[in-house]
C-alpha cells in the first residue's frame, strides 16, 4: 500500500469510459430545446465538463471507495484494492470533486446548480452506507439511469432555454433515463461473484443471469416503444421510423445476447447501447423541430 497515490491511478479512478453517457445526454438536452447556443457556447462547454469528468468522475471515485472490499474480490487490479491509491486519498478525492461540482454548477445558473446538487446527492446515496441503493437491483440501476440520462438531458435543456423545459423534452428525458435501468443491469453482470459474496442484491444475483437479461432488455425496449409512439403522435413520422429501426436492430442484438448473457453482456453494451444512444440524439433533434415549429 502506497502512502502517496500514483497520478495515473488517480486518473484511472475517474473512469473516462463512463463519461460519455451524461455528456451525450447533456448535448441531447441542448439539441432538444431548439435554441441555438449563439453566445452561450461557454455554457455548453462548461456543462459538458461538469457532466462528464467532474460529476460523473466524482461518482466513480466515490463508488470505488465504497466498493473497495467488493473490488478486492471482483477486480483486485483496480486502483484502491491494488494499493496504488490509499483509501483515505480516494475519499478525499471524492469529497473534493463534490465541492468542485457544486462550484461549477453554480456558474450554470439556478437550474444548473439545482441539478448538480441532485446529481451529487444521488452519487453518494447510491454508494455510501447506510443507504447504499446499489445493494438493490431495482433502485440502484434506476437511480443511475436517471442520473446518467434524464438529469443531464434536463440540465442541458434548462440551461440553454433559461427555464423549465417543455413537456416533450421532460417526458423523453425521463423515458430514456428509465430505459437506462436495463443498461445498468447488464453492467452488473461483470460483478456477479463479488456481489453474491458481499450481499449486493443486483438483479443477476436475485433472479439469475437469464431472467435478469430478459428484464434488462424489456426495460430498455419499452421506453423506446413509447418514444416511437410519441413521435408519431407529435407528427414526426420520419424520426419515429429511424428510432424504430434502431430498436429493431437492438432486438437482434438482444437475441444474440440471450444465448449466453454472462458472456455476451459486455458485447451488447458495445452494440445495443450504441444504437440506444443514437436514438436519443435522433429523438432530441425531432423534438428540436417540434419546439421550433411551436
Amino acid at each position: 500500500m502506497r502512502r502517496v497515490p500514483e497520478l495515473k491511478a488517480m486518473f484511472e479512478l475517474l473512469k473516462p469510459i463512463t463519461w460519455f453517457p451524461p455528456m451525450w445526454a447533456y448535448l441531447c438536452g441542448i439539441v432538444s430545446v431548439g435554441v441555438w447556443p449563439g453566445e452561450n457556447w461557454g455554457l455548453v462547454v462548461l456543462g459538458v465538463i461538469l457532466a462528464s469528468p467532474v460529476v460523473c468522475g466524482m461518482s466513480q471515485v466515490a463508488n470505488d471507495w465504497c466498493d473497495r472490499h467488493v473490488d478486492a474480490i471482483n477486480e483486485p487490479q483496480r486502483p484502491i484494492p491494488s494499493g496504488r491509491v490509499p483509501p483515505n486519498w480516494a475519499l478525499g478525492y471524492a469529497v473534493a470533486l463534490s465541492v468542485l461540482s457544486l462550484a461549477i454548477g453554480s456558474l450554470l445558473g439556478p437550474w444548473g446548480l439545482g441539478a448538480t446538487v441532485v446529481a451529487v446527492i444521488a452519487a453518494w446515496i447510491y454508494s455510501v452506507e447506510p443507504i447504499r441503493l446499489k445493494r438493490s437491483g431495482w433502485w440502484g440501476p434506476g437511480l443511475v439511469g436517471l442520473s446518467y440520462e434524464t438529469l443531464p438531458w434536463f440540465t442541458g435543456a434548462a440551461v440553454l432555454s433559461v427555464g423549465a423545459p417543455s413537456f416533450p423534452v421532460v417526458v423523453v428525458a425521463v423515458l430514456y433515463g428509465l430505459g437506462a435501468h436495463g443498461i445498468m443491469t447488464l453492467n452488473d453482470f461483470k460483478a456477479l461473484e463479488g456481489d453474491r459474496v458481499m450481499g449486493i442484491k443486483s438483479l443477476p444475483v436475485l433472479v439469475g443471469p437469464e431472467v435478469a437479461a430478459k428484464i434488462a432488455c424489456t426495460m430498455m425496449a419499452l421506453p423506446q416503444l413509447i418514444v416511437v409512439s410519441l413521435l408519431l403522435i407529435w407528427g414526426r413520422p420520419a424520426f419515429a421510423t429511424i428510432v424504430g429501426l434502431s430498436l429493431l436492430a437492438q432486438f437482434w442484438a438482444m437475441r444474440v445476447m440471450m444465448r449466453d448473457p454472462n458472456a455476451k453482456a459486455p458485447w451488447y453494451n458495445a452494440t445495443g447501447v450504441s444504437l440506444y444512444v443514437s436514438g436519443m440524439m435522433v429523438t432530441a433533434y425531432a423534438i428540436r423541430t417540434l419546439e421550433i415549429s411551436l
